[in-house]
């Protein structure tokens, strides 16, 4: 039987590859465009892309199972991925993340490598409001990680 915290690190590591696929490969397009959108367009949006992330993550954690007879407590398992789940979604909304930042004394951290309102700069992914994005989204990561593992 595997201890709790070898759980822990096998449920983070395909939570985190997961994270990583889902966010960079499996997205869409039209889902990363829209889904900070006000209303339901963005909402919806949002949603189909957490379905997809969990659904990745969930294919992970049982490609662990079967590979390596990872423990899979139902209900550990189903609330870890609640947890990534819904705290993915509320983040890729921006508009929480924003509001916390600068909340936390972030404000200009979020702009920073943001294009300029007026130029034709280019943007990239080294902006500080994605760097907050994954900072956040690995926290969450860690939790469901967490809870997983606790009821091992």
């Amino acid at each position: 039987m595997l201890s709790q915290l070898a759980v822990f690190g096998a449920a983070f590591a395909a939570l985190f590859v997961g994270h990583q696929l889902s966010d960079h490969w499996i997205q869409t397009d039209r889902q990363a465009a829209r889904k900070a959108l006000p209303g339901w367009p963005g909402r919806i949006a949002c949603t189909w892309h957490v379905a997809t992330y969990t659904a990745t993550c969930a294919v992970l954690l049982v490609a662990l199972h079967l590979a390596v007879a990872l423990p899979l407590p139902p209900a550990g398992t189903a609330a870890g991925l609640a947890v990534s789940g819904v705290t993915h979604w509320l983040i890729d909304r921006r508009w929480p993340l924003i509001w916390l930042a600068e909340r936390t004394g972030s404000r200009a951290f979020v702009r920073m490598g943001a294009p300029r309102p007026g130029h034709d700069d280019n943007p990239t992914l080294g902006t500080g409001a994605y760097a907050l994005d994954q900072s956040a989204h690995y926290l969450f990561l860690f939790v469901a990680a967490l809870i997983l593992a606790a009821c091992a």
